[in-house]
C-alpha cells in the first residue's frame, strides 16, 4: 500500500502552486475581507453575462451555484500560503531532504506499480504524447500520491470565494466560469471537490487547464481525471506536450563539475522573465557535447546526442551533485515552477524505470 504523502491543507504543489507564485508579488489589498459578507451572493450572481458568454445556459448556472456560501476558510488558506513576497537574499535550502521526501520507497514503488498495472496502455499513450510514461506517472505521484490525495473542497465555492475576496479576481474569476463550462460540456457537479485554490483531479488540473488539455485515455470518449488514471497520465501527457516536450530526449544528466570549471564563463546574464529564483541558478544554454568537453562527467557514465542543448544547475552549490537539464525539464518547470518539484519529478521517473 502507498503510503499517502504529507498534505497540508494548506500546501500547494503542481499548476495552482505554479499560478499563485506567479501573483505572489502583485497581489493587492483584499477588496471584501469579512467572512459572511451580504455581497457574496451578488457578485456570484453578478458572473451570469460572463457565463452566458461562454456558453453556459441559466440552468447550468443555476445549478452549478445554488447553495455556494462565502468559505473564511478558503482565504485563510489563501492568506497562509502565499505570505510575503520572497526575499532573494534569502538562502535556498539544501536539495537532499525534499529529494528523500519525494523520491522515496513508498513513491517509488508505488509508481512502478501504477506502470505494471497499465503499461499497454501507458505504452499506447507515450506514442501519442511523445512523453515517457515515467514522467507522467512520476507527476501523478507528486500530485496525488498516485490519487489518494485530491482535495475534499468544492471546487465552486472555493473559486467563488476567492474571485470574491479580491486579491487575485484577474486568476480566479475565469477559473471559476471555467469550471461552469466543464459542467454546461458534462463534466458531473458532484466531482468537483479538489485543493482549497480550485485544482483537481489526479493531476491536480485547473478547471481552464483541464478545458484545454485534459484528454481521453481510456476510449470512454470522456476526459475522467478525477476517476480514471488512463485520462489523468494522458492529460499529464498532453499538458507536457503543449508545454514543449520534445520525444526521444531525456529530462537531464547527473552529473560532477570539476573543481577548476569556470562558472563564470557560463554564468546566464539573462533576467528571467518568470520565476526568478528558479531560472537565476541555470547556467547559458550549451550542446551536450561542449559540456563534456568542459570536463562535465556523466554519474553514470551514459550521454544523449552531443547535440543536445542543456543548462547547467547546481542545486546544492558546488561540489555536490550538478545536472545537465534539456528543454524537457522546462516542460516539467511549466507544470510546476520550482527546481527541487522538477528535479525531483525527473529523479522519480528515472526509479520507476529502473
Amino acid at each position: 500500500m502507498i503510503h499517502a504523502i504529507s498534505f497540508r491543507a494548506g500546501r500547494l504543489f503542481g499548476i495552482a502552486a505554479a499560478f499563485l507564485s506567479a501573483w505572489m508579488l502583485t497581489a493587492s489589498a483584499p477588496l471584501h475581507a469579512q467572512s459572511g459578507d451580504a455581497g457574496f451572493d451578488t457578485y456570484v450572481q453578478s458572473l451570469w453575462p460572463k457565463a452566458q458568454a461562454r456558453g453556459v445556459s441559466r440552468t447550468t448556472f443555476d445549478r452549478v451555484t445554488a447553495g455556494l456560501r462565502y468559505n473564511p476558510r478558503v482565504v485563510a488558506l489563501d492568506r497562509d500560503n502565499l505570505g510575503s513576497p520572497p526575499n532573494p537574499n534569502t538562502p535556498i535550502p539544501a536539495f537532499a531532504p525534499y529529494r528523500a521526501k519525494h523520491v522515496d520507497a513508498a513513491r517509488i514503488g508505488g509508481g512502478r506499480r501504477v506502470h505494471d498495472r497499465l503499461l499497454p496502455l501507458l505504452s499506447r499513450i507515450e506514442q501519442r504524447t511523445g512523453v515517457p510514461t515515467s514522467i507522467m506517472i512520476a507527476i501523478y505521484g507528486h500530485e496525488t500520491a498516485y490519487g489518494q490525495v485530491t482535495g475534499g473542497f468544492d471546487l465552486p465555492e472555493a473559486l467563488a470565494t476567492l474571485a470574491y475576496e479580491g486579491r487575485r479576481r484577474s486568476l480566479f474569476e475565469p477559473e471559476l466560469i471555467a469550471t461552469l463550462v466543464m459542467v454546461e460540456r458534462g463534466v458531473p457537479r458532484g466531482v468537483l471537490k479538489g485543493s482549497w485554490a480550485g485544482a483537481f483531479g489526479y493531476p491536480q488540473f485547473l478547471p481552464s487547464v483541464y478545458l484545454r488539455v485534459a484528454e481521453d485515455g481510456d476510449g470512454d470518449g470522456v476526459a475522467r481525471i478525477w476517476s480514471s488514471e488512463a485520462d489523468a497520465i494522458e492529460s499529464i501527457g498532453s499538458y507536457l506536450r503543449n508545454a514543449g516536450w520534445r520525444a526521444g530526449q531525456p529530462w537531464g544528466v547527473a552529473v560532477t563539475v570539476p573543481a577548476s570549471f569556470n562558472r563564470g564563463a557560463v554564468a546566464n546574464r539573462l533576467t528571467p522573465t518568470r520565476c526568478p529564483r528558479v531560472f537565476d541558478r541555470h547556467s547559458r544554454w550549451r550542446s551536450m557535447a561542449e559540456w563534456r568537453a568542459a570536463g562535465i562527467r556523466s554519474v553514470n557514465g551514459r550521454w544523449p546526442d552531443g547535440n543536445v542543448q542543456a543548462t547547467l544547475l547546481e542545486p546544492d552549490g558546488p561540489g555536490r551533485t550538478a545536472y545537465l537539464l534539456t528543454g524537457n525539464y522546462r516542460a516539467i518547470l511549466d507544470y510546476n515552477c520550482s527546481n527541487f518539484y522538477a528535479l525531483s519529478v525527473g529523479l522519480l521517473a528515472d526509479e520507476i524505470d529502473r
